[in-house]
């Protein structure tokens, strides 16, 4: 038998207290910020656990520390815990109780998954050194990260190595995907405020239309990544939002753009913003308007380190074999504010869990989107093996 089966088979033997856990955090979903709940049940349970417990980080964020032993190494876990602004439309009788509310990404998972390894290796201390479990604010917002950065985590709370994780629909169901380098991209909100001479409809001649110079920019936009970008680097700009007036006999004297800016290179991306930049000044000038452009905020990308992401996936070939194992994840364009994180401590890797890959399963985001609840104890097992590993 496989140290791995006796992990399991420990954390299998109480698998549905977590997966009720699991359901509890679903039923009660919490926004960036507001996780107080939440954030009470974390506190609550590592503290009977014997952690030390520390609260107040990026508001809501909470930190518990064990120290086993003598060891001087110190190794940090971070879980997400914040939901999303989504009805939630599914049939499950543990479906969220709040109008407008939803877990549509998995963080309840995600929050369950370190509290069932934290718990487990509070009861065994099989290592020797530091551990910090840290559950993070507002992910969702992509700064809850860099909230807790600006407190000062590392500076309180030490780390030599760190670790996240993220289920994914579309993967295998409880295996493990990584990568070295650039994980996730980076990801910008970019507002674009245009401003023209209003007038009548059936004047064109005495305005300067606000909407109309928008449109061209969101057409000129899309230059950006066909003619200045590699087409060896990945790249997005999408205009998710053009805003200019109500009424139908009205030429606008505003306009307003609202861009998301994703690439997977920061060097792409300091590109794509000075560009968006460039291109809307000369734009709207072009037209005898004026652009104004709203930095609204960021995260880097995701860059994995390469010896911690080795390690990461040599403990997962350890204990749960190669053929669970994948090693050459394709990057996602999607963003994951675990990136400010890793730009301050850049030893780390984050991870990601197949959620299952059946045909028609929802995507995270989803209104119908469901949380595999089996993939609780495998990736829980995985963090108490990692900490078993590192902190020898």
């Amino acid at each position: 038998m496989t140290m791995t089966s006796k992990i399991l088979d420990e954390l299998n033997k109480n698998k549905d207290v977590w997966i009720a856990l699991r359901q509890k955090l679903h039923q009660y979903p919490e926004l960036g910020f507001e996780e107080h709940h939440t954030s009470d049940i974390v506190a609550e349970k590592l503290k009977s656990w014997g952690y030390d417990v520390h609260r107040g980080f990026a508001k809501t964020g909470v930190v518990g520390t064990l120290k086993v032993g003598d060891g001087q190494l110190r190794m940090g876990i971070r879980a997400d815990m914040d939901a999303l602004p989504i009805q939630e439309q599914n049939d499950k009788s543990w479906i969220s109780t709040i109008p407008g509310k939803f877990h549509g990404c998995g963080h309840d998972g995600h929050t369950t998954i370190l509290l069932c390894a934290a718990e487990y290796l509070a009861r065994t201390k099989n290592f020797n050194g530091t551990l910090h479990v840290i559950f993070q604010p507002a992910e969702e917002l992509l700064y809850g990260g860099k909230v807790m950065m600006d407190d000062g985590l590392f500076t309180h709370f030490p780390c030599d190595i760190i670790f996240a994780l993220h289920n994914m629909p579309g993967m295998k169901t409880g295996e493990f995907y990584f990568r070295k380098g650039a994980m996730m991209a980076s990801s910008d909100t970019v507002h674009i405020e245009i401003r023209g001479v209003g007038g009548h409809g059936a004047i064109p001649e005495k305005t300067i239309d606000a909407g109309l110079v928008a449109c061209y920019i969101a057409i000129a936009l899309q230059s950006i990544v066909s003619r200045n970008v590699s087409p060896q680097q990945a790249a997005v700009i999408t205009v998710g939002c053009i805003q200019s007036g109500s009424a139908p006999n009205v030429i606008n004297d505003f306009a307003l753009l609202k861009l998301t800016v994703r690439a997977l290179n920061p060097a792409v991306r300091q590109l794509l913003l000075r560009r968006i930049t460039d291109l809307a000044h000369a734009q709207a000038a072009s037209f005898g308007a004026t652009a104004e452009i709203k930095h609204v905020n960021g995260s880097p990308v995701l860059i994995n380190d390469a010896t911690a992401t080795d390690f990461a996936i040599s403990v997962a070939n350890k204990f749960f074999g190669s053929e669970r194992v994948h090693t050459d994840t394709a990057p996602l364009m999607g963003s994951e504010d675990f990136a400010f994180m890793l730009e301050q401590h850049p030893r780390g890797c984050y991870l990601i869990v197949g959620d299952g890959d059946k045909p028609d399963c929802s995507m995270v985001h989803s209104p119908d989107y469901i949380f595999d609840d089996s993939i609780i104890a495998p990736a829980a097992a995985y963090w108490c093996h990692l900490t078993e590993s590192y902190l020898k």
